[in-house]
């Protein structure tokens, strides 16, 4: 008979594959993001078209979240992890097997699969955190999906250069294709569990309909305005992030003119090493911290302030510990987030991540668009000061509303007394 520590030791076991499934789709991702922007430009010549393409992305990003969170809620979520790797592997081998004239009707339908696939994915995934490792050891779990995430973006971004000058984007696609597929065969051979019970998912099969279930979502975020309100915080986080994005590549160029990839380069390397440093904070010296709201809200505050510091046009060594502060503050805002998600309960767990993929997607997409306009007519360091400006005041309001929170209830408990 399997005792409860073995099969606890061995979900634990199981835990690594997902982690090493996660950062190679997450490769892929990034991968994908770089190559197909640099195909779709220079088969167009035109920046349109990559723009229509990025908005596409991330429209089926948001679209997808939509549907998300009662996609979980029904279904496997185990074969919807699956599924939302498959499906963009085999839309890479098509595409590479395209014939010109039908290429560029494929580049946008990969495009949706791709981020409709990722936040599919990422919501199974985040959802499932709690029964896969247990629910005391989610914050080490995301700690350690953090660090993948770290690692996967420089590998990714950094990769996607070298892959094209090597073999062309034919073999870009072959091996973008092939990372997905290798995350999908991981999770397919490991024996997860992904709901407290196995029954759960059979239930599910009897819930209501998208519909109904997204009321139920609505419900439950108006009977919890704490969880309302650190979803509008993450939105305003999400265009802080947009900002130093879209800044990042104008910013190189103007202080490195004749090599702004090497800066580039080195800022992701800089906060990569960061987001590792979280992942250690985590685990080692906040081993057994309970981490919610609040340290998601003061975690904000100085990296933001890291962040803007970036662009402050300090000296290379200053600027790169500032980049992997801002990393190291980036990576313990995600794992402070994902752990208070988790605490809910499983069948409103999955709407929670989903609504988040729409706001943190809608975020992104209304930052890009509005710091690509203001840079061409503000400095980047006054454009990422505003962008990140915003989610600090944000998170101070959160902090205050907690803080009142706090007292009434203490109020309230010394009057029953």
């Amino acid at each position: 008979m399997t005792t409860a520590p073995a099969v606890e030791r061995a979900q634990l076991r199981y835990f690594r594959g997902v982690v090493a499934g996660y950062a190679i789709s997450y490769a892929g991702n990034f991968l994908s993001l770089v190559v197909l922007n640099l195909y779709v430009y220079q088969l167009t010549g035109s920046a349109v078209q990559l723009s229509i393409v990025m908005v596409t992305r991330l429209g089926a990003n948001f679209v997808a979240g939509f549907f998300a969170g009662n996609l979980v809620a029904r279904y496997d979520r185990k074969v919807l992890m699956v599924a939302a790797q498959l499906v963009p592997a085999a839309a890479l081998v098509v595409l590479a097997a395209a014939p010109p004239d039908a290429v560029l009707l494929i580049v946008y339908l990969l495009t949706v699969v791709i981020g409709a696939g990722n936040t599919i994915f990422q919501v199974a995934l985040r959802t499932s955190i709690p029964e896969i490792v247990g629910p005391d050891r989610r914050v080490a779990a995301n700690g350690s999906l953090v660090l993948a995430r770290s690692v996967a973006t420089v590998a990714g971004l950094s990769s996607a250069g070298i892959i094209v000058a090597w073999g062309g984007y034919d073999a870009a696609f072959s091996i973008n294709a092939a990372a997905f597929t290798i995350s999908a065969i991981t999770l397919l051979v490991l024996p997860l569990r992904t709901r407290t019970t196995p029954q759960a998912a059979e239930a599910g099969a009897d819930k209501p309909g998208w519909l109904a279930s997204m009321r139920e979502a609505g419900v439950l975020l108006r009977l919890s305005p704490v969880l309302l309100a650190l979803l509008v915080v993450r939105e305003s986080d999400a265009l802080g992030s947009a900002s130093h994005n879209v800044a990042l590549p104008v910013y190189a160029t103007q202080i490195r003119p004749g090599n702004p990839a090497e800066f580039v380069g080195w800022f992701w390397a800089a906060w990569a090493v960061g987001m590792a440093a979280a992942h250690l904070l985590t685990t080692r010296l906040l081993r057994g911290t309970e981490l919610g709201e609040r340290a998601y809200a003061i975690s904000i505050v100085p990296m933001s302030a890291f962040f803007i510091a970036v662009f402050l046009g300090l000296p290379l060594p200053l600027t790169l510990a500032c980049a992997l502060l801002a990393g190291v503050a980036d990576g313990f805002n995600d794992i402070a987030y994902n752990s208070r998600l988790q605490t809910a309960p499983d069948p409103q767990r999955g709407y929670l991540f989903g609504f988040s993929a729409m706001a943190e997607t809608s975020g992104l997409g209304l930052g890009m668009l509005a710091s690509g306009a203001l840079l061409a007519v503000s400095p980047p360091v006054v454009v990422v000061g505003a962008f990140h400006g915003l989610p600090v005041l944000m998170a101070l309001l959160f902090g205050v509303y907690l803080f009142r929170r706090g007292n009434s209830r203490r109020r309230d408990r010394s009057t029953v007394a």
